[in-house]
């Protein structure tokens, strides 16, 4: 079952385009990652999903609804999770998930057990006295998730949901989305420009610049890449760029100052190359291909640097 499905979405902010004809599917139980740069687009496909606002061209269903005709039902069946905190901060948790119960017509004991089943699930029980604001910021994650969760939505959207946690917080974070949807059945959709994150997900969508540049499993689109990823350091990165074009019939790419090389059987290759340059090669890494790779090959540039 397609529980999202997006169809030549397009947006302008003025003049600037920030989506331009994107489309894809998310399927029912899927952990779907939008992964790209700060700018790319990841943002407004939030945004236009959790029905913030329209976009200006093209269509996009959830659960079947259109989102410019059904908005009101369609937030009946997302969960939000944004990537700046909306929690009061001056009430306690308890206070927080209460209120949120209330907005989505919940009341009295049906509410209060809610409220209690989403900290027990969410391991802040014994927070739930606590003001937000003496919180450390995985456990205000936690809460948001509980918040966002309350009213349990089919869909959750999040994003950038690890932003400001530390590594144990964001790994306790993605352990308990892929319990959601291994155990529960839930869809994730979630905005992050981490690859590690892109590589715990079954569906990477990459954008860049408002363009889909890549879609598919990560494993699939690590697959794409021409082999292993041969990563070379010299006083003159250009120069020996355009040497090993000249003498391997390669191409090369320099950046930051950094030569990288595509290429089957690396460990062999790398043997012809120190041969070829005695002396010109300072150091030498082999990797297999991340998402990393796949952005930089259809890009030029990698995931944090300015296009």
């Amino acid at each position: 079952m397609q529980v999202v499905e997006v169809e030549n979405l397009t947006h302008y902010y003025g003049e600037r385009k920030a989506l331009s004809d994107v489309s894809f599917q998310v399927e029912e139980a899927e952990i779907f990652s939008l992964l790209g740069p700060n700018g790319g687009g990841k943002t407004t496909l939030f945004r236009i999903l959790s029905t913030l606002f329209l976009p200006t061209e093209g269509t996009a269903r959830i659960f079947g609804l259109d989102i410019r005709k059904d908005s009101s039902q369609v937030r009946r069946q997302i969960g939000v999770v944004f990537q700046n905190p909306s929690l009061d901060v001056k009430l306690t948790v308890r206070e927080n998930l209460v209120h949120q119960g209330h907005l989505y017509g919940l009341q009295g004991g049906a509410l209060r057990s809610r409220v209690d089943g989403m900290m027990d699930r969410l391991k802040i029980t014994d927070r739930a006295s606590s003001l937000v604001e003496t919180l450390s910021g995985g456990l205000r994650r936690r809460v948001e998730l509980a918040k966002g969760m309350l009213h349990q939505p089919r869909l959750l959207i999040l994003d950038e949901p690890s932003v400001g946690l530390d590594p144990g917080a964001r790994h306790d974070l993605w352990q308990y989305l892929e319990e959601l949807s291994n155990s529960e059945g839930v869809t994730i959709l979630a905005t992050t420009h981490l690859i590690d994150e892109g590589d715990r997900c079954d569906h990477v969508l990459i954008l860049n610049q408002g363009h889909i540049v890549g879609s598919g499993t990560p494993q699939s689109l690590k697959q794409q890449i021409g082999g292993d990823i041969i990563a070379l350091t010299s006083k003159d990165p250009d120069a020996l760029s355009l040497k090993i074009a000249e003498a391997f019939d390669l191409k090369p790419s320099v950046l930051n100052g950094t030569v990288r090389i595509e290429k089957t059987s690396g460990h062999e290759f790398i043997a012809r190359l120190i041969e070829a340059f005695p002396g010109t090669i300072d150091s030498v890494t082999l990797a297999k291909p991340t998402l990393e790779d796949v952005f930089i090959d259809r890009t030029g540039h990698r995931l944090w640097e300015e296009s």
